[in-house]
């Protein structure tokens, strides 16, 4: 399955601004931006200026094999202070073989950013920040019925973590009772008898639920 991209180009660069960014704590972005000309770094770039902490989904192992250039040059400025990735991602990454270690694709993006996370599906995730590694396991949701939006609302739920300042196990545990909530029926939004589900698996771990009345992707 591949993404429709037109929304990923439609947006220019030049019709961003500094007012855009005004107010807000955090800048989520993905790698599909990429292919818009300079959208991407500018939003970095406008985001800094304000202060805030920019977020990053890496999106596909293609996004990494086609912007890798532009990708490393970004990383490296150390102006992305969160990473999410999947395992192909990692992979990808890291140029790794169908043996690696997802480890070693947290320890890369460590490298550069304060927070990574790499998400392994039905096996949970890992997640660093600073010198704290966590691994999280996946919540059991019976058969997944659909995984679109898996990874997004992942991430959905990691930055619910950080902005209610949870630690960074807690972060990934509604990461992933988020992610575990959207596969449990078709479509890339979590249906509202999926929501009361996500409900009562955060209320069993002691999270907190409050403001989540409806969450599609990122």
């Amino acid at each position: 399955m591949r993404p429709c991209l037109s929304d990923a180009v439609r947006l220019q660069a030049s019709e961003l601004n500094q007012d855009d960014f005004h107010g807000a704590k955090w800048v989520v972005l993905n790698g599909y931006g990429f292919y818009g000309e300079d959208l991407v770094e500018t939003a970095v770039g406008l985001a800094k200026k304000e202060g805030l902490q920019v977020a990053m989904d890496l999106s596909s192992f293609e996004v990494i094999r086609n912007f890798r250039p532009q990708l490393m040059k970004l990383l490296a400025s150390k102006q992305i202070d969160l990473c999410f990735a999947n395992e192909d991602e990692a992979r990808e990454l890291i140029c790794g073989s169908a043996d690696f270690n997802p480890q070693d694709g947290l320890a890369f993006l460590a490298k550069y950013c304060s927070w990574a996370v790499v998400m392994l599906g039905s096996k949970g995730c890992i997640a660093s920040h600073k010198d704290e590694i966590v691994r999280v396991s996946a919540i059991e949701v019976g058969e997944a019925v659909d995984t679109t939006g898996a990874g997004d609302l992942f991430a959905s739920g990691f930055l619910y973590g950080m902005l209610n300042q949870l630690s960074l196990e807690d972060c990934c545990k509604v990461g992933c009772c988020a992610g575990a909530a959207v596969v449990r029926a078709l479509g890339g939004e979590i249906t509202k008898e999926n929501i009361r589900w996500m409900h009562k698996r955060l209320e069993l771990q002691n999270l907190p639920s409050k403001g989540i009345h409806n969450v599609s992707p990122i």
